[in-house]
C-alpha cells in the first residue's frame, strides 16, 4: 500500500489566502515600513478582539511571549515556576531566561495536561508558607512565583481546577497557549478562549501552528493594561519612546510588519480552519475506534482545536516506522521529556520521577492533521494503521 499523506500541508493552506497575503506584502514593500506601524497595531487589536482580552502585544516569537508573561507578572531571578515536563523546551526556556527555576508536576494521562490533583498535592506537601504569606518550595528554598500550565496539542488544561488552586496559594497563572489558538474552556458555565484566563498568556505563530506566520512570530496577551505597557517597552530595548530607555532588562523582540500582515489575513480564517481540524479529528475517532490505539479525549470543559492529533500506541516505534515507510507523515511530540534531557540533568531527576509523562513520551504518535486533510486521506491512514496493527487488509468501515 503506497500512500502520500503529508503530516502538514502549509502550501494548501496558503493557497486559500494567497491573493490577500500578496496584496498586503506588496503594500508593505511600497510603504517600506517593516518594523512596527499600522500592520502590527492592527493585528494586535484584531487578535485581542478575537480572544476577548484587553491587550495583545506582538513579539518576535512564542518563547519571548512566555518570558514576557512571566517577568511582567512578577517572576524574578531566583524564583521558581511550576509547569510540566512534557512540553516543547520553549516553555522551560522562558522560565530559565527569567532567571527562575522550573518545578515539574506530572500530567493527567488522558489529556496530557497538568494534573490538577497532582498540583494540589505538590503545593500542599512540597511547599510551605513563610511569614508574610510567601510560598516557598521546601527542597530548594525558592519562592514559588507562578504556575505555567500548557494547553498541549490544542487541548486546554483544566483551568477551573488550576485557577482555584492558584487563588488559594495567591499565585499568578501564565498560560502557555502556543498550541491552542482558538481553543475554548468552559468556566463558570461560559465558554472562554484559552489564553484569556490567567494573568497573561503566550502564543506562538510558528508557521505550522493553527494560526501561523511565514516565519517566527508571537504575541503575549493580558487583561491588565499596566502589564501590557511593561511588555511593550521590554520587547523594544526597554524604551518607553525612542531613545528613552527606562529599564536595563529590555530585549529586541518586535513583531515584523510582514508577519503581522500575514497573521491578520489568516486570523479571518482561523475559526473555519479550526472547524475543519475538528471535523478531521471526528473522522479519525470514527475510523480508528476499533484499533488497539488510545485516541485523544475532549473533556466536557474544553473545546479541542487539534493542533496535533496524537494517539497512544503500545508499540509506537513499529507503528511510526511502518507508517513512514508507507508514505504517511507522522511526528513525535515529545519523545524525551524535559526532566530526562541533558539540558536539565542538573535538576536531579531520574526515570520514574514523572510516570505519566514518561509513559506518554514512549507511546504517543502524532498522525497527519491539517485543515486541508481529506476524508479519503484519513481513511487511508486508518487503513494503514489497521494493516500494521492487525494485519487487516479490509477497507476501514465508515
Amino acid at each position: 500500500m503506497s500512500l502520500k499523506v503529508p503530516f502538514v500541508d502549509l502550501r494548501a493552506q496558503h493557497e486559500e489566502v494567497r491573493q490577500e497575503i500578496e496584496a498586503a506584502i506588496q503594500d508593505i514593500i511600497d510603504r517600506s515600513s517593516f518594523i512596527g506601524g499600522s500592520y502590527v497595531a492592527d493585528f494586535e487589536r484584531e487578535f485581542a478582539g478575537y480572544l476577548g482580552v484587553q491587550q495583545a502585544v506582538g513579539v518576535a516569537n512564542g518563547t519571548d511571549a512566555l518570558w514576557l508573561g512571566l517577568v511582567t507578572v512578577g517572576v524574578e531571578p531566583g524564583d521558581a515556576v511550576i509547569t510540566v515536563p512534557n512540553t516543547f523546551i520553549a516553555t522551560v526556556e522562558a522560565i530559565t531566561r527569567a532567571g527562575a527555576y522550573p518545578l515539574f508536576v506530572d500530567i493527567d494521562l488522558p489529556t496530557s495536561n497538568l494534573d490538577g490533583h497532582a498540583l494540589a498535592v505538590f503545593l500542599q506537601e512540597a511547599c510551605v508558607r513563610q511569614d508574610g504569606g510567601r510560598l516557598i518550595h521546601s527542597k530548594t528554598g525558592r519562592r514559588v512565583a507562578a504556575i505555567m500550565p500548557v494547553h498541549l496539542y490544542g487541548l486546554p488544561a483544566d483551568m477551573a481546577t488550576l485557577l482555584d488552586l492558584a487563588s488559594q496559594y495567591d499565585l499568578p497563572v501564565v498560560e502557555d497557549a502556543c498550541q491552542a489558538h482558538g481553543a475554548r474552556v468552559r468556566l463558570n458555565g461560559e465558554w472562554q478562549r484559552a489564553g484569556t484566563l490567567g494573568a497573561a498568556a503566550g502564543f506562538s505563530f510558528y508557521p505550522g501552528k493553527n494560526l501561523g506566520a511565514m516565519g517566527d512570530a508571537g504575541a503575549v496577551v493580558t487583561n491588565d493594561p499596566q502589564l501590557a505597557d511593561k511588555m511593550r517597552w521590554l520587547r523594544d530595548h526597554g524604551q518607553s519612546e525612542k531613545y528613552i530607555h527606562i529599564s536595563p532588562h529590555g530585549w529586541n523582540s518586535r513583531l515584523d510588519a510582514l508577519q503581522a500582515a500575514v497573521l491578520s489575513v489568516k486570523l479571518g480564517k482561523l475559526d473555519e480552519w479550526n472547524s475543519r481540524r475538528r471535523q478531521v479529528a471526528a473522522h479519525y475517532q470514527e475510523v480508528l475506534s476499533g484499533l488497539p490505539l488510545e485516541l485523544p479525549v475532549e473533556p466536557d470543559y474544553a473545546e479541542h482545536v487539534y493542533h496535533l492529533y496524537v494517539v497512544r500506541a503500545t508499540d509506537r516505534e513499529r507503528l511510526r516506522k511502518e507508517l513512514s515507510a508507507r508514505g504517511v507523515g507522522v511526528g513525535l511530540h515529545y519523545p524525551i521529556p524535559l526532566h530526562l534531557q541533558k539540558a536539565y540533568q542538573h535538576l536531579g531527576f531520574k526515570e520514574g520521577s514523572f510516570p505519566n509523562t514518561e509513559r506518554s513520551a514512549s507511546s504517543l504518535l502524532s498522525l497527519p492533521m491539517h485543515p486541508a486533510l481529506g476524508a479519503d486521506q484519513v481513511e487511508q491512514v486508518a487503513q494503514a494503521c489497521a494493516e500494521i496493527l492487525l494485519g487487516d487488509r479490509t477497507i476501514i468501515a465508515v
